[in-house]
């Protein structure tokens, strides 16, 4: 299923209630597993003995988590929730009605802890289930873990094209710059419109001009 070895199969179904009985838990993620999830499997366990491949320095293992919905769209903290209850990496397919969208996030150990924080999420479209399917490249499970985040990631505009020369974090942080240069630029463009001021004009520009060269060169 989804392009992975057999070796890695897993097929063990998990009560969503395991992720939000927790009395930490906030009454809207509650709410959230109990109306937008059907179903949770445990699909398969990408790992160094189950892809005959090297352990990895960051990465011990990605678990592949398929959620089946009742609607096409999920809550990112219901995600993120999962994330901290488990103490590996994870590939999430949400599923519904013959289409899947996988996602991923970019996850760290938490310093002087051994909890793991997502930083961001990356996710492919919505498509056919047929359609999804990943190549598990890589000689170590740091690898294996950073090409599944350039497959869901793709090669958008937005992002650009990630650079092989960088280390996965250097790449992601990137991405956030990216994205927050975007923003920066169409407010930017949104208020040169509206300035009256031909002076204050000038001042923007020269400033817009600043932020499309570093998006640019990034």
């Amino acid at each position: 299923m989804f392009g992975f070895p057999a070796s890695t199969e897993y097929g063990k179904r998990i009560p969503k209630q395991k992720f939000y009985e927790n009395i930490a838990v906030k009454p809207a993620v509650r709410r959230a597993f109990s109306e937008q999830i059907k179903l949770i499997y445990w699909r398969n366990k990408l790992a160094a003995s189950t892809l005959n491949i090297a352990p990895g320095e960051a990465v011990t293992e990605v678990e592949v988590f398929e959620l089946r919905l009742h609607e096409p769209r999920l809550d990112e903290a219901v995600l993120r929730q999962i994330d901290r209850e488990i103490p590996y990496h994870i590939l999430f397919i949400l599923a519904c009605e013959g289409r899947v969208q996988a996602w991923i996030g970019y996850k760290e150990a938490s310093a002087g802890s051994a909890a793991f924080k997502v930083d961001c999420y990356y996710h492919t479209g919505w498509m056919p289930e047929g359609e999804l399917s990943f190549a598990v490249t890589g000689l170590n499970m740091d690898a294996v873990y950073a090409e599944l985040m350039r497959q869901c990631r793709g090669e958008s505009v937005e992002f650009g094209v990630w650079s092989n020369e960088l280390p996965l974090a250097a790449n992601v942080a990137n991405d956030k710059r990216r994205r927050q240069l975007i923003k920066e630029i169409a407010a930017l463009e949104k208020k040169i419109r509206k300035e009256k001021q031909l002076n204050r004009q000038m001042e923007m520009n020269a400033e817009l001009k600043k932020l499309r060269k570093e998006l640019e060169g990034i």
